[in-house]
């Protein structure tokens, strides 16, 4: 369900992104940043707006897609359906029948950022069903790794597509334009007013990357997620049935030492180097631990 709602802000600001006139018909960034340039290429011919929107959103076959997302979260869902709340499942359903009654009409360019908002309310709708009712046993421990561990990567991924927006240009650095996709990518990451808070005035590369990626108190930033799921991890590998349960940190603690790196720092030495090093450790910890709690070898 995380992935589905940052999905629809990818797909939202990258639309915001390409209506200048160097990004007109730009949609492969998205490709790229999902890694997913062949599986879309055995189906589409262009990266065209239209195709690639229909791939993200509705395309049933796509691992990466909205549509799969959710079908795989309802799925998962009715696997635990003893250890969920009846609200949960409800509402669970309903959005999932709404996104499977999506066809291509629903997915015109125009409509897009609306169609993108009313995804990000029913994940929001989710998850506050899913706090205010879940057991806060295992359960809810390991639903708070999957979220943060999630956010985190899709939050990267989010600040990457602003990226490759400046390609190949850099000389667009501190124009209008530039200035309108920053605060666009704010608004993006409902981190507009937060920011604003700390930056009343003012917005360069370094204050935004910095705020959306670092700030503690910005409850979508990498800083806050990482620091979620540290304690999550602590509070799971307390509890006494886990007591035999070694867990490799060194993911973690890769994690941990990017997130206290200065803004100015990520900047300067390579925004998109910092954020694939961001994923590889992601991918690296969701490893350690599906391997330790769910793949664990047998005990001799």
């Amino acid at each position: 369900m995380e992935r589905a709602e940052n999905l629809a802000r990818i797909l939202e600001v990258n639309e915001t992104f390409a209506r200048d006139e160097r990004g007109a018909n730009d949609w492969l960034p998205i490709l790229k940043l999902h890694r997913d340039e062949e599986r879309f290429f055995e189906s589409y011919k262009k990266a065209t707006s239209e195709d690639v929107i229909r791939f993200y959103i509705i395309d049933a076959d796509n691992p990466n897609s909205i549509s799969y997302s959710v079908r795989a979260a309802r799925e998962n869902a009715r696997s635990i359906r003893h250890l969920i709340s009846l609200e949960t499942w409800v509402q669970l359903n309903v959005f999932y029948n709404w996104i499977a009654s999506l066809t291509g009409r629903n997915l015109r360019l125009s409509e897009l950022s609306r169609l993108c908002g009313r995804i990000k309310e029913g994940v929001q709708l989710h998850s506050g069903i899913v706090t205010s009712t879940l057991y806060r046993d295992q359960v809810w421990s390991f639903y708070r790794l999957g979220v943060f561990t999630e956010l985190a990567d899709q939050v990267t991924r989010l600040i990457d597509i602003k990226y490759h927006a400046l390609l190949p240009s850099w000389k667009d650095i501190g124009s209008p334009v530039d200035i309108a996709q920053w605060n666009a990518l704010l608004r993006s990451a409902s981190a507009y007013h937060g920011y604003r808070r700390v930056y009343p005035a003012g917005m360069s590369p370094t204050t935004v990357a910095g705020f959306i990626l670092l700030s503690p108190r910005f409850p979508r930033s990498l800083t806050h997620c990482v620091s979620n799921i540290e304690a999550t991890l602590d509070g799971l590998l307390s509890n006494e049935d886990l007591a035999d349960v070694s867990f490799p940190r060194d993911s973690l603690e890769t994690l941990k030492s990017l997130t206290e790196r200065s803004s100015e720092d990520v900047i300067t030495s390579g925004l998109h180097e910092y954020l694939d090093a961001v994923q590889i450790a992601l991918l690296d910890f969701g490893s350690d631990v599906a391997s330790t709690f769910f793949h664990a070898a047998p005990s001799s």
